[in-house]
């Protein structure tokens, strides 16, 4: 069970991943992990020149870093694309919002709903690099996934995570892309027992060493955010977890804590992990977190936050993505939006980004 706004359905979009047609009122639920489907960015401009970063190996041969020279990937084929796509054609008015929604570069999240995870990373970045960007991934199938919560699932055991995600770098190869691993895993370790923790150290440990030595992707362990674990707590984790083998690690992965706190508690991990660099979700967290006790689920008065992009002004933060696609809920929780009920994790649900867009400061 997450602390404060944690929680982050993202599984059951993959209930059905590829879209109703063009002029129905498309209820597309997309699969991602957080989402397979994996959209795209805010609303600010439609024309974003996400002045991002290609991947580079660093000069003393250790993991990948990112480089400030490509641009990052927005896939024309993604289910939540074409919904915002067909939501604007549904709706004029809307049409700015929706438009600007299906220009923005988004992760792409990949779990047991990918089928052939090998043929699912390898057409993923063909796509991208084919169209000469970058593509983000996420690996969201670690047994036992959300502790067995609203995005529960996941592999079967820790042998068929070990050969998902082997799988999951083969499809990769030596090619360029951002890669996050298992959103919330190092968060929720409390939630299991000792030997349960052990092994999720040692599978999250396996992924990491699976990803940088089968490709060139930067590769970034998921920390939580600033209203989770204290930031101690979380570098112990992430050293167990491998992390000295990777780029660095993510943060605030669906939720909304502002630019400003990430940072803050990034460096604070950084500092006790030989100074990694974190990447940071700010899909929806333009207007900060809300409070209460499920202030993590399609909370009201959000907003949409920075655009992507993998040009920072922080030595530390690598890049600020949007991971999280906004148009996906949370869960069948939190208030109405529009005359409209929640939906199930995973369900794109329009109302919702169009009530995020209200509150967007360009």
């Amino acid at each position: 069970m997450r602390k404060n706004n944690s929680r982050r359905s993202r599984f059951r979009l993959f209930i059905a991943s590829h879209l109703v047609s063009f002029g129905a009122i498309l209820i597309t639920v997309i699969v991602i992990v957080e989402g397979s489907l994996f959209l795209t960015q805010p609303f600010p401009s439609h024309s974003v020149t996400h002045t991002s970063a290609a991947v580079r190996q660093t000069v003393s041969g250790g993991p990948p870093a990112i480089n400030r020279s490509a641009s990052l990937y927005v896939d024309p084929n993604a289910s939540l694309t074409h919904a915002a796509l067909a939501w604007a054609t549904q709706s004029p008015k809307d049409a700015a919002t929706m438009n600007s929604l299906a220009a923005t570069p988004m992760a792409h999240w990949f779990g047991a709903w990918s089928g052939d995870i090998q043929s699912a990373t390898n057409g993923y970045v063909s796509n991208a690099l084919a169209a000469n960007q970058i593509p983000v991934l996420v690996a969201y199938n670690i047994p036992g996934r959300d502790c067995g919560s609203y995005s529960r699932g996941g592999a079967a055991n820790s042998d068929d995570y070990k050969n998902w995600i082997t799988n999951f770098a083969t499809g990769i190869g030596k090619r360029r892309a951002i890669v996050v691993i298992e959103p919330d895993a190092i968060d929720q370790l409390s939630c299991y027992t000792k030997s349960q923790q052990a092994g999720h150290l040692q599978l999250l440990a396996y992924a990491v060493n699976a990803l940088t030595g089968q490709t060139k992707a930067a590769v970034y362990l998921d920390a939580g955010h600033p209203g989770w674990e204290p930031a101690n707590i979380i570098a112990d984790r992430l050293k167990s977890a491998g992390v000295d083998k990777a780029t660095g690690f993510s943060l605030n992965v669906s939720n909304f804590h502002t630019t400003a706190e990430n940072i803050s508690y990034g460096n604070a991990i950084s500092k006790q992990i030989a100074n990694k660099h974190y990447i940071i979700d700010t899909s929806r967290n333009g207007n900060g977190p809300a409070t209460g006790a499920e202030a993590w689920c399609n909370p009201s008065g959000r907003a949409f936050g920075q655009k992507p992009t993998l040009t920072t002004d922080e030595k530390l933060a690598d890049a600020y993505l949007w991971i999280k696609n906004p148009g996906i809920s949370d869960g069948n929780c939190g208030p109405h939006q529009l005359n409209t009920a929640p939906p199930q994790a995973g369900v794109w649900w329009p109302q919702y980004v169009l009530s995020l867009a209200p509150n967007n400061k360009p």
